[in-house]
């Protein structure tokens, strides 16, 4: 038995998937498959139930074999936190997870200005969905999230950072483009670009539009804003994106809404009574001050001063 096949059996446990668990993982199906079929031979059983397509679900064995493969997970993490506190701060690595819509700016500032203090702590940085994060960070396999605020999981604490304003984003040439502010149900009848279902801003712009009395016409679907952005500004239809988006003024426009309210909460989650790594509490403590996120904040209202309050 290797690493490797608990990472993978682990993986489509949480999913319960082989397609979209080969895609998280960054290897192809067929491997992933056979993987899987591996393990299951050495350990005399199947491990799930096989449904139509790629779709599968534990079986009671595979339950059992679960429980015991995160046992060892935890295991491993709390050996590598011992390590750590053993060698001192200087060496420790924080495992970060975060919103692909905040890999342009928060992040970065973040972790550069976290490096400024600490330069011998290493990252292990990956993006992922709001849906996904909770499960990581119950698993063990990250330490902190920035992340919407996770519902129904009582064992994960979250703490709001900032409250980001959601703008429409309009193709230059649109006939609401030169206006400063709009409400949302003014493009109910326009074609959404729109993030996948699973990805948080997704969820919200959802609900949002439900709440402005429409469901969106999704035209089309990214799993990047500035894909998103980019197929705005071609003409193909519109969007809902937070403030600090990068767009094209010469292509694209953005709107502020006045109804309903559009925003979105980010924060930072960890799982509640687990101890974190020296290094990773004292990240958590940088991420909470609100001095380490002033260039962050400071960006936001300047760009919200630029472009006027309604």
């Amino acid at each position: 038995m290797e690493w490797h096949q608990l990472v993978y059996f682990r993986t489509v446990a949480r999913i319960s998937h082989f397609t979209q668990a080969a895609e998280q993982l960054s290897i192809s199906q067929p491997a992933l498959s056979r993987s899987i079929t591996q393990l299951e031979q050495e350990l005399g059983t199947q491990l799930f139930d096989r449904r139509r397509g790629r779709s599968v679900v534990l079986n009671a064995y595979g339950k059992v074999f679960l429980t015991y493969v995160e046992q060892a997970f935890q295991n491993l993490q709390e050996g590598k936190q011992r390590l750590e506190e053993m060698m001192g701060i200087a060496h420790g690595t924080v495992s970060l997870a975060f919103l692909h819509t905040l890999g342009v700016h928060l992040v970065p500032d973040l972790v550069g200005g976290f490096h400024k203090q600490y330069p011998e702590i290493k990252f292990q940085l990956t993006q992922n969905t709001s849906e996904v994060m909770p499960h990581q960070l119950e698993s063990g396999d990250i330490d902190l999230c920035l992340c919407l605020e996770p519902k129904s999981k009582p064992n994960i604490r979250w703490q709001q950072l900032y409250s980001e304003e959601l703008y429409v984003i309009v193709p230059l040439n649109h006939h609401l483009a030169k206006r400063t502010a709009i409400r949302l149900a003014d493009v109910a009848e326009e074609p959404f670009i729109s993030l996948k279902r699973g990805i948080g801003l997704r969820a919200i712009t959802d609900a949002l539009c439900a709440q402005a009395g429409f469901d969106p016409k999704i035209a089309f679907e990214g799993e990047e804003i500035p894909t998103i952005a980019g197929l705005v500004g071609a003409g193909l239809g519109v969007s809902l994106v937070p403030s600090l988006t990068k767009f094209d003024p010469a292509r694209t426009s953005l709107l502020r809404v006045t109804a309903p309210i559009c925003r979105r909460d980010i924060g930072i989650a960890w799982i509640d009574g687990r101890k974190l790594s020296l290094a990773a509490e004292r990240f958590k403590d940088f991420v909470l001050d609100p001095g380490s996120r002033k260039d962050h904040a400071g960006n936001m209202e300047g760009w919200e001063n630029k472009h006027g309050q309604t």
